[in-house]
């Protein structure tokens, strides 16, 4: 949510673990360059790193990971690694969506599903639809997704609401135009990771990341693991959220 959440306590007890990790999964092509691969086995290597990363937050009571998998940008890439990249999301959900199902995860893809193939189009519905009733964890998927432009639909479908008689100009504030977001009804991250080394967010929820805070690790994406997450965490915890407030004990 957009309004400042009540600060958490940073001394290590459970009250200060995130709810929601947010993670840029970055590294995969420098990861297979520097091995002599193709950048597809990075790409498939990043899957796996996926599948262990998820499988690592529910172990850590995480309510809600969600991973930036595909952008809007990401389209000015070779035919052949957009065409791999999708055939990689097809061979993950085929293969766990019914393990997903049975563990109470509930998927939700992020982003514009304008221009997606049919076939890509399907796969994200059937796996919305399939999971939409559990409530145990969330994975939500950026896919295809942009932080401006979501921030465009979501102005869009305002001025459309006002329009249509469905909302008052002069009603609409940061909690009224966040409903319009990809992730209304999710609480905003409160750690963001991003691998690989790179140090900037990369059109990346740049709503939801305001008070969030942000860990930078050196590991490419292919080789990050439970003891990666567990790290991050860490460095959560020893920080103080302040909001924009002084910090505990201040003057």
């Amino acid at each position: 949510m957009s309004a400042a959440p009540a600060p958490t306590a940073s001394n290590g007890d459970d009250v200060s673990r995130p709810g929601h990790v947010a993670i840029i999964m970055d590294g995969n092509g420098r990861w297979a360059t520097s091995r002599g691969l193709p950048r597809a086995v990075g790409h498939e290597r990043g899957v796996e790193a996926l599948r262990r990363t998820v499988e690592a937050a529910q172990k850590l009571g995480l309510e809600t990971l969600t991973v930036f998998s595909f952008s809007t940008e990401n389209w000015r890439r070779p035919a052949s690694e957009v065409s791999a990249l999708f055939g990689l999301l097809k061979a993950y959900v085929k293969r766990d969506l019914d393990r997903l199902t049975r563990e109470g995860v509930r998927i939700r893809v992020l982003g514009t599903r304008a221009g997606l193939p049919a076939d890509i189009l399907a796969l994200v519905e059937r796996a919305e639809q399939r999971t939409r009733d559990n409530a145990k964890f969330n994975l939500c998927i950026a896919f295809n997704y942009g932080g401006r432009e979501e921030l465009v639909r979501a102005a869009q479908a305002a001025i459309k609401a006002g329009l249509e008689g469905k909302l008052d100009p002069d009603s609409l504030n940061e909690d009224t135009f966040e409903q319009f977001l990809d992730t209304s009804d999710l609480p905003d991250p409160d750690l963001l990771i991003r691998t690989s080394g790179e140090s900037r967010l990369s059109n990346f929820l740049i709503w939801q990341a305001a008070y969030t805070e942000l860990v930078f690790m050196d590991v490419l994406w292919p080789d990050f693991g439970e003891s990666h997450l567990r790290e991050a965490i860490e460095t959560y915890m020893a920080r103080e959220r302040r909001f924009g407030g002084l910090a505990s004990g201040a003057a």
